[in-house]
């Protein structure tokens, strides 16, 4: 499945990378897209199949499923 992982700060998603790449998952940050919104503008890429908890930690805002060209929301942080 592929996701697209927002984050609140760049700090967050810098270090969200290094997560990513600890676990054995293979992403990229990009810009965000104008489709959605970020507070940092940056997101991560990926393709992962596992459990949804393991992509969640304090630097998440939202986790999208990317199906065609299309935005799912799967997770976001509750006010």
């Amino acid at each position: 499945m592929e996701y697209l992982v927002l984050f609140f700060t760049q700090a967050g998603a810098l270090k969200y990378h290094r997560y990513l790449a600890g676990i054995g998952v293979k992403g990229e940050l990009k810009p965000v897209p104008r489709k959605l919104s970020s507070s940092c503008g940056i997101a991560a890429s990926f393709r992962y199949n596992g459990d949804l908890s393991m992509l969640i930690n304090k630097d998440v805002e939202r986790i999208y499923t990317i199906a065609n060209d299309t935005y799912l929301l799967q997770y976001e942080v509750e006010d």
